[in-house]
C-alpha cells in the first residue's frame, strides 16, 4: 500500500456508526482509511463515492481492498477504489515538493518549484496548501526554523554557524525574526532558557492540579494533571535553565482567574499569552480561540477553517501539540460523528469542560 495511504487520516473511530457517518458525508479525508461494500451490489467503494447511498443495513466496513475482495466484492466503477486515488497522487507530488523544500539551500520561487514538479504555479500553490496547510515557502520557513533550533539544542556549533547551517544567508534577516521562530534570543535559546524567567504557582480545580506559567510576553503554559510534582516536572523540561520563580503571591492571584475560567468558561480569560509553535500550529491554534465557549466543531472542519481541508491530521497532531489547556480550547475539537476523542490531560476532563461549557 503506498505510504501516504497507510498515513490516511485516522480520526474516524473504530466503530461503524462512526464510519458510517464519513460515508454519509462523502468525506474524502477519510479515503485510504477504510473501504465499504454493499451486500445487494457486490459492490466495494471509497467512503467518498458519489454514487447513491446504500441502505445502512446493506453496508460493510473492510481495512483495505484487498480484504474487501477476500470477502467476494468487485471495485465500483465509478471511484475506482483499488486505483490510487487523485488525493493519494496529490499527496505524493506534494511529498516530493516537500524533499526539495526539505535539501535545497536555498528556497526556490514559486514558480521554480512548481516547473520542477510539472504543474502550473497556480494549481501547485493550491494543492500544496490543501495538504500541509501552509505555502511553500511557510513549509520552507518553518523546516529552516526546526533544523535552527535542533542545531542550537545540540550545542556543537556557534549561533552564527547555527543560523547559516539553517539556510538563512545573512544573520541580518534572521534576527529580524528569531523572537518568531524561537520565542526568545538564539543564544538564550541555546543555553536552553538560561536567563529567562518563568513565574509559576500550582493549584487545586475540580479537574485537578493545574499549574499555570507566564513569561515575560505572557502565560506559556496552562497543564493539568492529577499529581502536581507530575506538572512541575513538566515544566522544568520544557525550560531546563530557565529561572523557575514559584510561592508568588501576586502571581497566585492569575492562578485564581485561571482556576475561575476553568470552573466557569463563559467569564472568559483575557489574559497575554506566549504562544510558541510552527507556523502551521500557531494557524490551528488561533482558530481554536475562535471557537465560543458551549460549541465544537470537527477537525475537518477546523482544517476547512484554517484553509487546508487535506490536512486534517496535521490539525489533530496541532491540537495534540497545545501546551495552554482552556485558553486555547483544543477539548472543543471532536471527531466528525461528534464523539470525544483524544486529549493531552484525559478525556474525562475534555468531557467535563465541555459539559460545564455546555450546561451554562
Amino acid at each position: 500500500m503506498n505510504a501516504s495511504m497507510k498515513n490516511a487520516e485516522r480520526i474516524y473511530a473504530i466503530t461503524s456508526d462512526a464510519r458510517w457517518a464519513a460515508v454519509v458525508a462523502r468525506d474524502k479525508s477519510a479515503d485510504g482509511s477504510f473501504y465499504y461494500s454493499v451486500k445487494t451490489t457486490g459492490i466495494y467503494c471509497r467512503p467518498s463515492c458519489g454514487a447513491r447511498l446504500a441502505r445502512s443495513e446493506n453496508v460493510q466496513f473492510h481495512a483495505s481492498c484487498e480484504e474487501a475482495e477476500r470477502a467476494g466484492f468487485r471495485p465500483c466503477k465509478r471511484c475506482k477504489p483499488d486505483r490510487l486515488s487523485q488525493q493519494a497522487r496529490h499527496a505524493t507530488i506534494v511529498a516530493a515538493a516537500c524533499r526539495i523544500l526539505e535539501t535545497e539551500d536555498s528556497i526556490p520561487s514559486l514558480a521554480e518549484l512548481a516547473g520542477r514538479i510539472g504543474l502550473s504555479a497556480h494549481h501547485f500553490h493550491r494543492m500544496f496548501k490543501q495538504h500541509t496547510g501552509l505555502t511553500p515557502r511557510e513549509y520552507a520557513a518553518s523546516r529552516r526554523d526546526e533544523r535552527l533550533r535542533n542545531t542550537l539544542a545540540a550545542k556543537d556549533a556557534t549561533v552564527t554557524e547555527a543560523i547559516f547551517e539553517a539556510g538563512y544567508h545573512s544573520s541580518g534577516r534572521f534576527y529580524a525574526n528569531a523572537d518568531a521562530a524561537l520565542g526568545m534570543a538564539p543564544a538564550r535559546y541555546r543555553k536552553g532558557g538560561a536567563g529567562a524567567q518563568i513565574r509559576f504557582a500550582i493549584g487545586q480545580c475540580s479537574l485537578g492540579a493545574i499549574l499555570v506559567a507566564q513569561s515575560e510576553r505572557g502565560i506559556c503554559a496552562i497543564l493539568m494533571d492529577d499529581d502536581p510534582v507530575t506538572l512541575a516536572r513538566d515544566l522544568q523540561d520544557r525550560f531546563p535553565h530557565a529561572e523557575l520563580i514559584g510561592d508568588d503571591k501576586d502571581f497566585e492571584q492569575l492562578i485564581a482567574k485561571v482556576i475561575g475560567f476553568v470552573e466557569l468558561p463563559r467569564i472568559g480569560l483575557a489574559l497575554p499569552l506566549d504562544i510558541r509553535g510552527t507556523v502551521f500550529q500557531q494557524r490551528v491554534w488561533q482558530a481554536l480561540r475562535a471557537i465560543p465557549a458551549g460549541q465544537t466543531i470537527s477537525y475537518t472542519e477546523l482544517a476547512q477553517r484554517i484553509g487546508a481541508p487535506k490536512a486534517v491530521r496535521a490539525v489533530a497532531s496541532a491540537c495534540a501539540a497545545n501546551t495552554i489547556a482552556v485558553a486555547v480550547p483544543c477539548h472543543r475539537v471532536v471527531r466528525i460523528d461528534g464523539s470525544v476523542s483524544g486529549y493531552r490531560w484525559g478525556i474525562e476532563r475534555k468531557q467535563a469542560l465541555l459539559k460545564r461549557e455546555t450546561e451554562e
